[in-house]
Parts: structure tokens; C-alpha cells; sequence
């Protein structure tokens, strides 16, 4: 039976992973299920096997990806209470699941309020957990005397961060522990300037580490 259930599983994913590179490529309201059945050289009743229409496609791409998201975050958050290496290891999680699926980011971004009914509620439930756990670990790094609003910080970090699928280009760019790093740095030093009367503790820390890293010990 589990052998049987991780065949489901992983024929799923190879469903999500073709079907998010097609609606990235053409457009949700532009991609036909007959154009996943042509990328997954799955029928088309074999597809309605694991998903009842486009949108519930849609709906276990971006449900998947969210769920991926906090869960990871929330695993690598359980074992450290360092608040500058959570804030990067919230940004590694990120930056390294959405550099591994930029068509799903692609999908993410442009069919943001494309869902409606039950499957937007879900994935605003998840989506809402994502942001709340980012917000919380963006509360301990940014002081509250600071005067920065915890929704507009964490909002502003996803901006700067989601924007890669649009220019980064492995190889090419900077390599992904130095994006995070990079990203990491320009988005504390922003938020904990003198002059925004941010955290000397953070500061002195980045300044003084000039290869800093999440798996440092």
C-alpha cells in the first residue's frame, strides 16, 4: 500500500511540477488541460485521475508550494533561537524553494487571485500561516522602536524576494548562498539603520561578518 501511494505521490508531483511549467509558459487562462496531457504524455482521463478540472490544477499547484514553504520554514525555525540566523534562515528557505521552481513562482505571482470558493480559502488559510510565521521572525530581528510596521516589513521582503524569478539566472548571477546573504544584508541594513533607529547589536554583527552564513556554528 505505501509503495502503491508513493507511486500516486510522485506521479502527482510530475503532474504540479509540468503542469506549473505550462501555465508559466502560456498563461493559466491561456493552457488547456490537452496541452498538460501533450507536456506529461498523460491522458487525458489519466489526468482527471488526480485533479477534477483546471482550476483544481491550479489550485494543488499553489496549495503544494505554500504547504511546502511553512513547513520547511517552520522545521528549520524549531531548533534555533538566534534572531538574526532565523531571519536567514527564513530567507534561505525562500529564496533556495522558489530558485528550484521559478515556474511555480511565475504561476504564484500572476494567478495570485485567479482561485475562487473553497480553494481560495485553503491556500489563503496556508498562505496566512506563511505570512504570519515570517512576520514573527521579522519581530524579533526588526525593534519595535524602530517604528517599522510588521505587515509592511515582511511584505516588503516578499517583494524584494519573489522579483527573482523575473531576472535571476543561475550560472550567471550570484550563487544562491550569496543571494541569500546578499538579500539578507541589504534588507537588515534598511530596515536597522542609525538614522530609522534600528538594533547597533545587528548591526555590528553584519558589519563584522563579511562572509556571514545560516550554518554557521
Amino acid at each position: 500500500m505505501t509503495e502503491v501511494r508513493q507511486t500516486y505521490d510522485d506521479k502527482l508531483a510530475l503532474i504540479l511540477r509540468t503542469a506549473a511549467a505550462v501555465f508559466a509558459e502560456k498563461g493559466y487562462h491561456d493552457a488547456s488541460i490537452r496541452d498538460i496531457s501533450r507536456a506529461t504524455s498523460v491522458s487525458l482521463s489519466g489526468l482527471y485521475y488526480y485533479f477534477r478540472s483546471k482550476e483544481e490544477l491550479l489550485y494543488l499547484i499553489q496549495h503544494h508550494c505554500f504547504t511546502t514553504l511553512v513547513d520547511n520554514l517552520e522545521r528549520l525555525l524549531a531548533d534555533e533561537t538566534d534572531a538574526v540566523r532565523r531571519f536567514r534562515l527564513m530567507v534561505d528557505n525562500h529564496l533556495r524553494f522558489f530558485i528550484a521552481n521559478k515556474a511555480e513562482m511565475k504561476v504564484l505571482s500572476h494567478e495570485l487571485d485567479t482561485l475562487t470558493g473553497e480553494f481560495r480559502t485553503t491556500v489563503n488559510e496556508v498562505k496566512r500561516r506563511y505570512v504570519d510565521t515570517c512576520a514573527g521572525v521579522l519581530d524579533e530581528v526588526v525593534p519595535v522602536k524602530a517604528g517599522i510596521n510588521s505587515r509592511v516589513a515582511v511584505f516588503s521582503l516578499f517583494g524584494m524576494m519573489n522579483w527573482i524569478y523575473n531576472w535571476y539566472h543561475p550560472g550567471r548571477d550570484v550563487p544562491v548562498d550569496e543571494l541569500v546573504n546578499q538579500m539578507s544584508r541589504l534588507f537588515l541594513y534598511g530596515c536597522t539603520n542609525e538614522n530609522g533607529g534600528g538594533s547597533s547589536t545587528i548591526r555590528d554583527e553584519l558589519a563584522a561578518d563579511t562572509n556571514p552564513s545560516i550554518w554557521r556554528t
